[in-house]
């Protein structure tokens, strides 16, 4: 799914969650109102918040790993002078070779091993790639701060400058998600890996 979507539907979701509380809160009965009532809603949400706050930083940090992962294995397929997808090619042409002395065969084996390093680092990248965020560890964080912000508006005013915060502080947390989400596409998106070692190795590879 696109990110921009996800985006949007955890913005509708943490701002939906202020609204149903905005809206229930006339509806309860002034008891359930009392200073007492608020000290244990906020108390629960503290807990929540703090859960919501310990889990995001995992997602960031998860998210970065990833993202450094594979600037690191671009950099290293840049290294050895080859395109991802042309290994296999590469590895043909090399075998194809018919070396007529001991120097030309050890430059043959080594280019071989060489190739078969660059196989081996792109399917290690695709395999990360398939690998992307959890979807429920995703879904649990949105589903946490949907209730704290429900517990927000359960005992907010009702007035245009409230809803404008709530929507504005909404936003922002989608915005932090969305982010997360951004850096596990580190080939496309918004955050895109530079390909400019990638393109110069193939350029000195052409000469």
């Amino acid at each position: 799914m696109n990110t921009l979507v996800i985006r949007l539907i955890v913005f509708a979701c943490i701002f939906g969650g202020a609204i149903v509380g905005m809206l229930l809160g006339p509806l309860l009965p002034k008891d359930h109102l009392s200073s007492d009532s608020k000290d244990v809603v906020k108390m629960g949400t503290g807990l929540i918040g703090t859960m919501t706050a310990i889990l995001l930083g995992l997602l960031v940090a998860s998210a970065k790993n990833f993202y450094d992962a594979q600037a690191t294995e671009l950099t290293q397929q840049k290294a050895t002078a080859a395109a991802p997808g042309r290994a296999e090619i590469l590895y043909d042409k090399i075998q194809a070779l018919a070396p007529q002395n001991d120097i030309q065969h050890s430059l043959q084996n080594k280019a071989l091993s060489i190739a078969i390093d660059l196989g081996k680092t792109r399917w290690l990248m695709l395999e990360q790639a398939t690998n992307s965020v959890s979807i429920p560890l995703v879904v649990a964080l949105v589903f946490w701060l949907a209730v704290i912000f429900c517990s927000f508006g359960l005992f907010a005013p009702r007035n245009l400058t409230v809803v404008a915060t709530l929507a504005v502080c909404a936003i922002s947390v989608s915005a932090a998600i969305f982010l997360i989400l951004e850096m596990y596409t580190p080939f496309g998106g918004l955050l895109p890996i530079s390909d400019a070692p990638l393109r110069s190795a193939l350029e000195h590879l052409g000469k």
